[in-house]
């Protein structure tokens, strides 16, 4: 803050001044703009929709659900320019395929195909980009999908950031599903898979040289087996997403907003291990806000939420499941937290992103 000072009489220079936050009005992009919060859905609602919206686009789920042919195909594309390439537990390579599976599996489907597009940067090592290509290979096997096209591109150098990966997936809905974030109702249970919060410390871990005692691995994993499972039990899942960007808190704000419904957590019942927990006290930064990548939130019947909180503990990917939560009529579009000491507080969708540059 040296710089935000004067010289005469040691007075603040207000014109010194910034702020780190992203102004929502400003004429430019800022990072916060792909922080899964309320910047990014400013930009696809005043820029992206308008320019080409849909009705199939404006339910903006993580995939898009199609009809072709008699059959019902779930169809989804995502980009990836995670800092660095390589973390504790996975690297872009995986991190893309698994992303893009997960993203159909939000929808009930399971990934048959995906295309994969590189952009390399001038001067990487090609070591490195078999590297990253092999990691994709060996998760898409273990996801069952196969990678059947894909593109390359190279940039100047000092144009890129090494690698960046796009990849696009396509999956066939089984008939009777129907999960989107619409379809949340009062008295529905929420749920999540597992621990919260590990790939973003992970990755912050490694980019800012920072040590916590013990390593914390990113949870990147496919998902597609563990929608299966819970669609064993029954089919009525009202809605599954993957609590990515923005973390657990900008997933259920987006979907009490789409369904005109509130959402209820139980501070405590959110499983937050211990080592992220205390990570996220050193750095001033909350949990419920935290990337994840092998995570799912899901809006479960009440009826059903024993049966399929179950099948997720048999699973490996929802060995750690737990109830968080539930949705109410009352507050619609707002998502409150009962805290540890008996009170309440909102849980805002975030506005821009408290660890950029995580997929």
């Amino acid at each position: 803050m040296a710089e935000a000072y004067v010289e005469a009489g040691g007075l603040p220079d207000p014109s010194a001044w910034s702020c780190p936050a992203p102004l929502r009005d400003g004429p430019v992009v800022v990072l916060g703009h792909g922080g899964g919060g309320a910047l990014s859905a400013e930009l696809v609602s005043e820029v992206f929709a308008p320019a080409y919206g849909n009705e199939i686009l404006s339910g903006l789920g993580d995939s898009a659900v199609l009809p072709l042919g008699g059959t019902r195909l779930a169809f989804s594309t995502d980009a990836y320019v995670v800092r660095p390439l390589f973390f504790p537990g996975g690297c872009i390579g995986d991190l893309a395929v698994n992303g893009t599976v997960n993203d159909l599996a939000m929808s009930g489907a399971r990934a048959a195909f995906l295309s994969c597009a590189f952009i390399l940067e001038e001067g990487t090592e090609l070591a490195v980009v078999e590297r990253v290509a092999r990691a994709m290979g060996s998760a898409a096997a273990a996801a069952g999908v196969v990678v059947a096209t894909g593109d390359t591109k190279v940039v100047d150098a000092g144009h890129g950031d090494g690698i960046y990966v796009t990849t696009s997936g396509v999956g066939l809905v089984p008939e009777g599903v129907d999960i989107r974030p619409q379809r949340a109702r009062p008295g529905d249970v929420v749920v999540v898979s597992g621990p919260v919060g590990l790939h973003g410390v992970a990755v912050l871990s490694v980019r800012e040289g920072l040590e916590f005692g013990v390593e914390i691995a990113s949870d990147t994993a496919p998902l597609g087996g563990l929608v299966a499972a819970m669609l064993g039990v029954t089919r009525d899942l009202h809605v599954l997403r993957d609590p990515t960007r923005g973390g657990v808190a900008a997933s259920l704000n987006e979907i009490a907003a789409a369904s005109g419904t509130g959402v209820v957590l139980t501070e405590e019942a959110v499983p937050v291990p211990e080592p992220v927990a205390n990570a996220c006290g050193f750095l001033g930064l909350d949990p419920l806000y935290v990337a994840n990548e092998g995570r799912l939130i899901a809006f479960v019947p009440r009826e059903h939420a024993d049966a399929v909180v179950a099948a997720m503990r048999a699973h490996p990917q929802g060995a750690g499941a737990a109830v968080i939560g539930e949705c109410v009529a009352e507050h619609p579009g707002m998502v409150v937290a009962r805290t540890r000491l008996g009170g309440t507080r909102v849980v805002d969708l975030p506005v821009g992103e408290q660890l950029p540059r995580i997929c």
